[in-house]
């Protein structure tokens, strides 16, 4: 399985091999193999640029997932996760110490999107919030979160 993780910021360092340990774990717990995934972590300008590209919403957002195969196709290419550092520090404002969580979350969000969890409606929503408490219940107790 080849996993890319690339770090294309600077506001917030970022170990990639903690980052590229929790997709592997994200992917286990869902019961997922797939050949491929990308992720990158990025300024607040490229987010905003992605956003406008594929869902024609030029806001920062947290997190932005781009499907590419099915889960099971063969090969599987599951897609890219484009994660913002950013927003974790913005949200996270008040409680700098829960940066590094906050930023695992959307990635476990991203990956989850990939795995075709969808959080409009609100029985779908509810599938996205178990399924993430699950993988990240799974990574703060394994001590496989994000860190620099």
């Amino acid at each position: 399985m080849d996993i890319l993780v690339e770090n294309h910021q600077d506001l917030l360092p970022i170990n990639t091999d903690s980052a590229l340990d929790a997709v592997k774990a994200v992917l286990s717990v869902e019961g997922v193999t797939c050949d491929e995934v990308m992720v990158y972590f990025v300024d607040e300008k490229t987010i905003c640029s992605q956003h406008a590209k594929h869902f024609d919403d030029p806001t920062p957002t947290d997190c932005i997932s781009i499907q590419v195969d099915q889960p099971g196709s063969k090969p599987c290419f599951l897609g890219e996760v484009f994660v913002s550092p950013k927003a974790a520090i913005d949200y996270c404002a008040d409680s700098p110490d829960q940066i590094y969580t906050e930023l695992t979350l959307y990635l476990v969000h991203g990956i989850l999107h990939l795995l075709g969890y969808d959080d409009i409606k609100n029985d779908d929503k509810s599938k996205m919030r178990l399924a993430e408490k699950k993988s990240m219940n799974y990574l703060i107790k394994s001590n496989k979160l994000i860190y620099k």
